[in-house]
């Protein structure tokens, strides 16, 4: 019933000849969309948060936790970015 599977080799991705196109990123489309969503949803409303509620709660050290945070949010827009900028410029 099943003939017609095919082996992929870009991690869960649909294989090339299947879409026509050969995937140029450095991460795969759902490690992409995933670090994206972090990057740019999670990490800003957990800094907010831990820097609201923090404070509130007694917790120790609020602003460095905000600060890494922060600072790992841009490292993973970083991440993503750099995936970007491959397939811009590749030949």
């Amino acid at each position: 019933m099943v003939d017609s599977i095919k082996e992929t080799n870009h991690d869960g991705e649909k294989p090339e000849e299947e879409t026509g196109k050969e995937n140029k990123y450095l991460l795969p489309d759902k490690a992409y969309g995933t670090l994206k969503w972090v990057a740019l949803i999670v990490l800003p409303a957990l800094a907010v948060f831990v820097h609201v509620v923090g404070p509130a709660w007694g917790l120790p050290y609020v602003d460095q936790i905000v600060a890494t945070l922060n600072a790992l949010g841009t490292l993973v827009g970083a991440v993503i970015g750099a995936s970007e900028l491959k397939v811009r410029y590749s030949a």
